[in-house]
C-alpha cells in the first residue's frame, strides 16, 4: 500500500531522504509534481545522480531538486521567486542537512539570463506555474546553461513541440494535467 501524504505536504520518493516530508504552502498556482511523475521521470534519468549539477527553477515545494538532490546531484540549485517558499525550501534544506542544496530568492528567467557559466548544469527542472506562460521561455532559457551531455525536463498542462538543435525529446509522459518532457542533447546516452 503507498502512503499519500497529508495535504499541505508531499514525501521524497527515493535517495537518502525517502520518505521525508516536504511542506506544500497553500500558494496560488503551487502544484507540486505528483508522485507518480517524479517517480517516472527519476526512472528515465537513474536513481544515481551522483556528481550531477542540477538547476530546480520555479522550486515551488523543491519535490523535483530534494529528489534530485536525495539521489546524489550536487550541487542542486533551487530558484524560487516566493520569498515565503524560497524561505521555507531553505528551512527543508537545513532540515534535511541538504548542504548541496542552494536555495536562491529571485526571478527564474532573469537568474538564467544572467549565469556567467554557460552549459554549467546536466539535469535542468523547469515547472512554471501553469497560469503563466513562461514555458518556451525558460526552455530558451535554459538551453546555454545545459551541460552538453544534459537534460531538460519541462512540466507543462499541454504538449510541448519545442525544438532546437542539438536537442531532442527523449520521453513524454501525460498524467492528469500534466505533461512532462524530458529532451536530451544528441550526444548524451544514459549508461
Amino acid at each position: 500500500m503507498k502512503h499519500r501524504a497529508a495535504p499541505g505536504e508531499v514525501r521524497l520518493i527515493g535517495g537518502q531522504w525517502k520518505r521525508s516530508k516536504l511542506s506544500v504552502a497553500d500558494r496560488p498556482g503551487l502544484r507540486p509534481t505528483p508522485d507518480r511523475v517524479r517517480e517516472t521521470l527519476f526512472n528515465w534519468l537513474g536513481q544515481d545522480l551522483s556528481g550531477w549539477a542540477v538547476l530546480d527553477a520555479f522550486a515551488g515545494s523543491g519535490a523535483l531538486g530534494f529528489e534530485a538532490a536525495s539521489r546524489g546531484a550536487q550541487p542542486v540549485v533551487m530558484i524560487e521567486s516566493d520569498k515565503t517558499l524560497a524561505r521555507s525550501l531553505g528551512d527543508t534544506a537545513q532540515r534535511l542537512r541538504a548542504t548541496q542544496v542552494q536555495v536562491v530568492a529571485g526571478d527564474a528567467l532573469q537568474w538564467m539570463d544572467r549565469v556567467a557559466a554557460p552549459k554549467a548544469f546536466d539535469l535542468i527542472l523547469l515547472d512554471p506555474p501553469f497560469e503563466n506562460d513562461l514555458f518556451e521561455a525558460a526552455w530558451r532559457a535554459a538551453i546555454p546553461l545545459l551541460g552538453a551531455r544534459g537534460w531538460l525536463y519541462l512540466e507543462a498542462p499541454a504538449q510541448s513541440d519545442l525544438q532546437a538543435p542539438g536537442l531532442h525529446l527523449h520521453r513524454h509522459l501525460k498524467a492528469g494535467a500534466v505533461h512532462a518532457h524530458l529532451w536530451t542533447c544528441r550526444e548524451a546516452s544514459l549508461t
